[in-house]
């Protein structure tokens, strides 16, 4: 039987906070500015020291000095909230509006997860369903059946493509999976033995809400998560559309091919805020599905990112638990993280100006340092 779709009503009123992540191949960071009224940015303001509800004092003068255009990166964004007051920020070749759009990357994939769980927790299918039941005929017929909670968690044993697309290309999804499962490429490798982070589970869990519902990934997106909470800047561009309508954070980026239900998605910090609060605070899954998002599989551990059965990326900084996603799309690296309960958002936006992974860490760290 199949339940109502469960979402947040439009009227509920969003949280907010601050702090940084760093995980594998992306980067985390937080930043602060003035403090700054819902509807207006005042970028240059004097930095202060503020507090967020049961939390330390927020270094304010610290983090602006760490975001300041330099040998780590020559830009960031930095939007900062929770339960007390918000701050935002922007410094180097970035928009000085605090509702700037822009290309999100990866992040995309929290939205993906959300929808999955949420239909989950309608009853059309499982976490234990074979995706070769709901998507017949898309993956070979010798593989050995990959659950949905599989594709969520990353522990697929889905290989890296052995061949690329040409630059430029917009593949379909169903040409995408097919370049991951091309038969002159490595099979899953059995028994999956830890989480291995994989775009093509997001590809595929896309597919499995288009098939189930009958209608577009986008306009699940918009039906499920943007409408009912209010996003009025978040979608899921058309296959070939690389604009950004303004105001637009960063121009002059490259951007990369089409990647719809893993990557592709448009949205801003005010938006990834309200998302990331609704989402920790259980106002998008059932009970069932919300403590999915949380449980860490045994593959989990030992992974340099740690992703949950729903597909949340945990981190633990200076002992305290956040809960995100990064994302990068052509020379921006993004992302957005909580703590329990939505008490602190943090999203942020950067152009990266080290190739050093080990150096972007150290300064990430120096950040929430500053933050917590």
């Amino acid at each position: 039987m199949t339940k109502t779709p469960y979402a947040a009503p439009a009227t509920a009123r969003p949280a907010r906070w601050t702090t940084l992540v760093l995980t594998g191949a992306a980067l985390a960071s937080v930043t602060v500015g003035a403090v700054l009224p819902a509807s207006a940015a005042e970028p240059h303001a004097a930095p202060v020291t503020g507090t967020v509800r049961g939390h330390h004092p927020v270094d304010t003068a610290a983090l602006t000095a760490l975001m300041e255009p330099g040998p780590m990166a020559s830009g960031t964004l930095v939007r900062v909230g929770g339960t007390g007051p918000t701050w935002t920020r922007a410094t180097g070749p970035l928009s000085q509006d605090p509702a700037a759009n822009f290309r999100i990357g990866s992040i995309t994939k929290l939205f993906t997860s959300t929808l999955v769980l949420q239909l989950v927790g309608e009853d059309r299918f499982t976490l234990a369903t074979p995706v070769q039941e709901l998507l017949p005929g898309t993956l070979p017929a010798h593989w050995k059946p990959i659950t949905v909670g599989q594709l969520l968690s990353h522990t697929s044993g889905i290989q890296e493509p052995c061949v690329a697309f040409g630059p430029g290309e917009a593949p379909t999804p169903a040409q995408v999976v097919a370049h991951w499962t091309d038969p002159r490429c490595a099979a899953p490798r059995y028994p999956v033995r830890a989480q291995q982070y994989n775009g093509v589970n997001h590809f595929l869990l896309g597919m499995v809400v288009e098939k189930v519902t009958g209608r577009s990934y986008a306009d699940e997106v918009q039906r499920r998560i943007a409408r009912p909470l209010g996003l009025r800047h978040t979608y899921s561009p058309k296959p070939g559309d690389r604009s950004v309508p303004g105001p637009v954070l960063a121009d002059g980026d490259e951007i990369e091919p089409w990647a719809w239900a893993e990557g592709g998605m448009v949205s801003n910090a005010p938006d990834l805020e309200r998302f990331m609060t609704h989402l920790m605070r259980g106002r998008l899954l059932r009970p069932a599905q919300q403590r999915e998002l949380f449980a860490m599989p045994a593959l989990s551990e030992g992974a340099v990112d740690r992703f949950s059965a729903g597909g949340l990326l945990r981190s633990e900084i200076d002992g305290t638990v956040v809960w995100g996603k990064t994302g990068s799309m052509g020379r921006s690296t993004s992302g957005v993280f909580a703590t329990e309960g939505g008490r602190r958002t943090v999203v942020y936006s950067l152009l990266p100006a080290s190739r050093d992974r080990e150096l972007t860490r150290r300064h990430l760290m120096s950040l929430v340092g500053a933050a917590l």
